[in-house]
């Protein structure tokens, strides 16, 4: 099969198309002719040499795909209400930027609706991460109110509209008045322009003094004082990443005074079980919002999987609003 290699660690140029030995598919597991391959932010962090596979997953990047089942374990298939042919989109903990893709049966789900293939690859890490962040780590609620730091990411947009969905306020942060723009028109409440706006004094604005009652945070760093001065009473911060550094101080009076709670995860490395659950949430929570439009997939922009260093540059470029994706010919 053809698939995107990392040559050596470093820029996008890197990355090349290379054969590789086809995957098969183990017990428990679907071999999917992939049609299309998301591209996230950890790929760009595995091409630098920052962030390494969990150990037995492929050294291809990508975590997330889009195709047909082509063949695998027929009895988890069935448990599953899977079958061999069916269009699916999976999250993966590795292998996603190629022509087929090992997936644990658990971590596969039906193509909503009449989403294409490439739409479909947009969804798995986004939603896996927010679902599990948000909703069962973050426990917001209806009524609640959300802070999502980066509203145009991947994750931002799936925030911003499965929590508009689901009752709460939204408030995000943004680069520019393109981009807060662009997240009000997804369903944010608010947005605040990071660069000539304090999201901290903005969010207390915006709630009358109350603040957030969860913050999705994929900056750390410095953020996290500030984050902490914007919580709500009981309020949670949800760190998912670290693009502004680890070293973090804040006032540990205030998360006594407000019973804060100060949280984080990753989830390439968790358990097949555990992303199996998450899948199951997705199904019935989620899945028949995208059915019904009432949440849908952010594409920014589309490239031929020949073109991932393309697609890698515009992702660090901080440009694009929503997902980038590669397709694979058929």
């Amino acid at each position: 099969m053809q698939a995107i290699e990392i040559a050596s660690y470093g820029g996008p140029d890197v990355l090349r198309l290379a054969e590789r030995p086809a995957p098969v598919a183990g017990a428990g597991e679907v071999l999917v002719r992939v049609a299309a391959s998301g591209v996230n932010r950890p790929d760009v962090l595995q091409r630098k040499g920052y962030y390494a596979p969990p150990p037995g997953a492929s050294d291809i990047p990508g975590l997330e795909v889009a195709g047909a089942i082509e063949s695998g374990d027929e009895a988890a298939l069935a448990r599953a209400g899977l079958r061999i042919g069916q269009r699916v989109c999976a999250l993966v903990a590795g292998g996603g930027y190629a022509e087929l893709c090992a997936v644990p049966v658990g971590q596969c789900l039906p193509v909503p609706g009449a989403l294409t293939d490439v739409e479909a690859a947009s969804l798995p890490e986004t939603y896996f991460t927010v679902w599990s962040n948000v909703f069962d780590r973050g426990q917001l609620k209806a009524g609640e109110t959300l802070l999502v730091q980066g509203g145009s990411s991947g994750i931002g947009v799936a925030a911003i509209q499965l929590a508009r969905a689901l009752g709460a306020t939204v408030i995000v942060t943004a680069g520019s008045e393109e981009k807060c723009a662009a997240c009000l028109k997804l369903g944010a409440h608010h947005a605040i322009n990071y660069r000539n706006q304090d999201f901290t004094a903005e969010v207390l604005r915006l709630t009358d003094g109350r603040g957030a009652d969860v913050v999705l945070d994929m900056v750390a760093g410095s953020y996290v004082a500030r984050e902490v001065e914007c919580l709500a009473e009981d309020g949670r911060l949800v760190i998912i990443a670290v693009q502004g550094g680890t070293a973090a101080s804040f006032d540990a009076g205030l998360v006594l005074r407000r019973r804060l709670t100060v949280t984080g995860s990753t989830l390439r490395a968790r358990p097949t079980s555990f992303k199996a659950a998450i899948a199951q949430a997705l199904q019935s929570q989620v899945w028949p919002l995208l059915a019904a439009g009432k949440v849908a997939p952010v594409v920014h922009s589309v490239f031929p999987a020949a073109q991932a260093a393309q697609a890698h540059a515009l992702m660090e470029s901080n440009q694009h609003v929503g997902k980038i994706v590669l397709t694979w010919n058929p």
